[in-house]
């Protein structure tokens, strides 16, 4: 693919992804996504958990490593790439190898769907950031966005990690079944794992002030929306003591 043509189709693909953001919020708001506590049967082949993980999360790692190796950065788009990698690389192989051993299979179409639109998002974001965009310039690092947008990529990030910490921890050796999260963000929302990884993605967006990044953090929540507030319906339904005053994602709000 020739330069011009490669930015054609970038130019073509970003509203695109809006378009497809709205698209899997609506599906996702109609039908669940049949996996972990709400897996179904009738999705085909399953895999094992731990390897639908790395098979979904993987090209998130490899294809900015790509796109960084066919363009040229600076000090801003690789300290980005940094952020982006320290998330991705915990969740394509730490995340996975604390998982216990009788997690639910995942249904291979969603995890080749999740990959795919790893690849997708990826290029957006990283074909900007490397070789489409404007030079940020090593000034960058100093900008008041730059410097919010790490922070609250930070703070997202540990939230994110400290809930799923919570999570792995309700379960004794040999228990199964499922507990009422304690402790933590657990004490005002059903899924502060999701709302970190929000904030993450804000952040970024933050970080690196551009609209491919800023797309990716409308296709985070047009995922992580309906999942959360299917989380906390199940919950609901399950324990007739879950908290009245526990929301889904937003303390207070939602």
């Amino acid at each position: 693919m020739t330069g011009g043509s490669e930015r054609a189709l970038f130019d073509l693909l970003l509203p695109g992804w809006f378009a497809l953001a709205l698209a899997a919020f609506i599906y996702l708001t109609i039908k669940r996504a049949p996996y972990g506590r709400h897996g179904e049967p009738g999705w085909g082949p399953l895999l094992p958990a731990r390897l639908a993980w790395v098979v979904m999360e993987l090209p998130a790692v490899v294809t900015p490593l790509v796109c960084a190796l066919a363009g040229s950065g600076d000090a801003a788009s690789w300290a980005l790439l940094g952020m982006w990698e320290l998330h991705y690389l915990q969740r394509a192989f730490v995340f996975p190898m604390l998982m216990r051993p009788g997690s639910r299979p995942m249904p291979a179409v969603v995890a080749l769907t999740g990959a795919l639109t790893n690849i997708g998002i990826g290029w957006l974001v990283w074909r900007w950031l490397f070789s489409f965009g404007p030079r940020l310039g090593t000034e960058w690092l100093g900008d008041p966005r730059f410097v919010v947008g790490a922070l609250v990529f930070g703070l997202g990030m540990a939230l994110n990690l400290h809930s799923d910490a919570l999570l792995r921890g309700l379960r004794g050796p040999g228990e199964t079944g499922y507990k009422i999260p304690r402790g933590g963000a657990f004490r005002w929302v059903t899924c502060p794992n999701y709302s970190g990884e929000i904030i993450e993605w804000v952040g970024f967006a933050l970080a690196s002030w551009c609209l491919p990044a800023f797309a990716f953090v409308v296709w985070t929540l047009s995922n992580l929306v309906p999942r959360a507030r299917l989380h906390h319906a199940w919950y609901r339904e399950k324990f007739a003591d879950y908290p009245a005053e526990r929301r889904a994602l937003v303390p207070r709000v939602w």
